[in-house]
């Protein structure tokens, strides 16, 4: 197997690095107007992101997928090694430092899909066996379960999601699909009446996940945790149809006030709302709409299984983050720290995006013959 091939330039999908290149410039520009200091750093990343995503969109993908469980294994060591020594930041262990700080998790869900992807290609013939499954599930469990320990909810929720978009796009049972959902729904309506009905203490230790979902369904009863999501929806609701203008200095500005801590990170939505509009927030949900739709037309003529989950992945990685992130800071979910992707500020999670994207145009550059 050779590390690079010839390919055609006709086969380069376009319309998906503009649309990522785009969607990255705009996230730049509202980074500037919600805290001018990250604005070059993001610009670094951005230019480091397309140059990654160009070098790995030429390695022949089936060469990468050769060396899968060595990811796994990278994967769990990089989360195991955030909770030894990772960087506590707002009471949450994501970090680490060793000259530059990272955020494991964002590379593992890159990771984790060149695993899955072949893995699952591997044993497609026993999809349905009930041992595969549980071996499977075994083994997603781990670095979910890492990722849950740092904490971080939402991270885990996103990329279990991922791996069940694997599973079912392998050939996963309809009615094993069905069953989960009939399992899990219930489940989390249970969770949500038992906090309403007893409060934090159903979660013991965990008891800020409780006051979470608590301060989103009664705000009024717990200003303190529902301060940050509150302001979002105010602000967001303030930029009206055609918005405020980036960089504004209007004194009745949601962001200019302060309201809304760490802008540019997790809730850069409510800025560009505010500052954007209507009209700005649709075009970023259609720009991500856009490169998730990219993925899977890329995956549709993928030459192989492993290239198709390759393609779902990343779809389903930005499809799936888009919709928790823009969910919370709009007040259709509780709170929970997820970047938005593109646009929220980010060196790990942008240089990874690219990384992976790179991996779809790879896919992209060898397409079946028939």
């Amino acid at each position: 197997m050779i590390l690079l091939k010839t390919y055609k330039l006709k086969n380069v999908n376009f319309k998906l690095i503009v649309s990522v290149i785009a969607i990255t410039i705009l996230g730049i520009l509202i980074i500037g107007s919600a805290n001018p200091d990250f604005q070059n750093k993001q610009i670094i990343g951005m230019v480091l992101g397309i140059i990654v995503m160009v070098a790995v969109a030429l390695v022949d993908y089936d060469f990468v997928l050769q060396f899968s469980w060595v990811y796994y294994f990278i994967v769990n060591a990089l989360l195991v090694l955030v909770l030894l020594i990772g960087k506590s930041v707002g009471g949450a262990t994501r970090w680490i430092e060793v000259g530059i700080r990272f955020q494991p998790s964002e590379l593992g869900k890159v990771l984790l899909i060149l695993f899955f992807a072949a893995y699952l290609t591997q044993h497609e013939d026993e999809i349905t066996d009930r041992i595969f499954i549980v071996k499977t599930a075994a083994i997603a469990a781990i670095p979910l379960a890492l990722i849950l320990k740092e904490p971080d909810l939402s991270t885990t929720i996103v990329t279990f999601l991922i791996m069940a978009s694997l599973l079912f796009i392998t050939g996963l049972s309809y009615k094993l699909v069905g069953i989960c959902l009939a399992i899990g729904v219930p489940f989390i309506a249970a969770i949500i009446i038992l906090v309403l009905q007893f409060g934090e203490s159903i979660f013991g230790s965990h008891a800020y996940q409780a006051r979470r979902i608590l301060a989103w369904l009664r705000p009024e009863d717990y200003p303190q945790y529902a301060y940050q999501q509150q302001n979002s929806i105010m602000a967001i609701g303030s930029g009206q149809f055609l918005g405020k203008g980036l960089g504004n200095d209007s004194a009745e500005s949601v962001k200019n006030g302060n309201y809304i801590s760490e802008p540019q990170t997790d809730f850069i939505f409510a800025v560009a709302g505010e500052e954007l509009g209507f009209i700005g927030s649709v075009i970023i949900i259609l720009l991500l709409l856009y490169i998730t739709y990219q993925c899977i037309e890329v995956s549709k003529k993928a030459k192989d299984l492993s290239g198709r989950l390759i393609c779902i992945g990343m779809a389903a990685l930005i499809g799936f983050q888009s919709f928790v992130n823009i969910c919370v800071v709009t007040g259709l979910m509780p709170n929970t720290g997820l970047p938005l992707p593109f646009v929220s500020y980010g060196l790990t999670s942008l240089v990874t995006l690219y990384a992976g994207l790179g991996f779809v145009l790879n896919v992209g550059l060898q397409p079946k013959k028939y």
